[in-house]
């Protein structure tokens, strides 16, 4: 499964909006139902209203009634050289945090990660209490 979301989100890059950096980035984000919601990046020319492919692929499952996801990969390039890892921003993070558990996986082109691995204290509801 691993290798096929990788690609799903390989094949999402293609979809990518980024005339402005022409960098490219895909993510594929399986639910524990086992559907796949793919998002990619869109860029604008106010970049802060630009939006990662993750939060993307994260807001379309949602806008569809999901909200228990299992894993995300995620691929970003300049060329067609998906072989360097292309990490989740803070920003990724944060939403995925809202949603996921520690032990969430996202994949990247060098191996499996836990969100854990990348937002090790994360802000989130608990927080709040």
């Amino acid at each position: 499964m691993d290798n096929q979301l990788f690609k799903a989100a390989v094949q999402a890059s293609r979809n990518s909006y980024s005339p402005y950096s022409k960098f490219r980035v895909g993510a594929a984000l399986l639910t524990e139902n086992g559907n796949i919601f793919t998002g990619c990046n869109i860029e604008n020319a106010s970049y802060s209203l630009t939006i990662c492919a993750e939060r993307t692929a994260v807001f379309k499952a949602v806008s569809q009634g999901e909200k228990s996801f299992k894993a995300i990969a995620v691929a970003g390039s300049a060329d067609d050289d998906f072989a360097k890892p292309c990490p989740p921003c803070g920003a990724c993070l944060q939403v995925l945090s809202e949603f996921c558990t520690d032990d969430f996986i996202i994949i990247l082109s060098d191996g499996e990660y836990k969100l854990s691995d990348f937002l090790p204290n994360r802000f989130d509801k608990n927080n709040l209490k």
